[in-house]
């Protein structure tokens, strides 16, 4: 099976069981109490699979809440992990939405044809994804915005942009 990251696990709050997550996920509905994950441990292949049954946002942070695991002691050693879910829970996306994990990989080359390099990272800073591309030393901050990318082929990891004024310079 194939697992992708929704979250990850920097620590634990309070005494009763809680961690708090860092979100790697767009989909707020991951985290809805009965929801199943697995929990990826650092260095470990086997995963752990939970259940939510509490879920808050406090600071910036998702706190869940494990079904079974009412104690500090119990969630300590998840310190670290990883939040997966089995690539078969993912739903269909409307047209010109895209999985991370669809577009990172992807070749970007501009509308004349021009190899501009490989996505290696998303970052959602706000109104819109900016995809990182990497290529012959360069790295440049694409937005995913209707201006600039012109066509998404993920079967062919291959993304077409057609570059603003200055957005390629160095």
């Amino acid at each position: 099976m194939e697992y992708l990251k929704v979250g990850k696990i920097v620590n634990t709050h309070g005494i009763k069981g809680e961690v708090r997550v860092i979100r790697i996920t767009d989909f707020e509905e991951r985290f809805e109490i009965g929801n199943v994950l697995w929990i990826k441990k650092k260095d470990e292949e086997q995963l752990q699979q939970v259940t939510i049954d509490g879920h808050r946002l406090h600071k910036n942070f998702d706190l869940l809440h494990f079904e079974g695991w009412n104690n500090i002691n119990d969630v300590e050693p998840f310190k670290d992990s990883l939040l997966v879910i089995n690539k078969e829970q993912l739903a269909d996306l409307a047209e010109n939405e895209f999985y991370y994990h669809e577009i990172v990989g992807c070749e970007v080359k501009t509308t004349d044809g021009l190899w501009i390099g490989k996505v290696t990272e998303i970052l959602s800073p706000g109104a819109n994804d900016i995809w990182v591309v990497k290529g012959e030393g360069k790295q440049h901050l694409i937005p995913y915005i209707e201006d600039v990318v012109k066509q998404v082929d993920v079967e062919n990891g291959e993304i077409t942009i057609e570059p603003m004024e200055g957005l390629l310079n160095e």
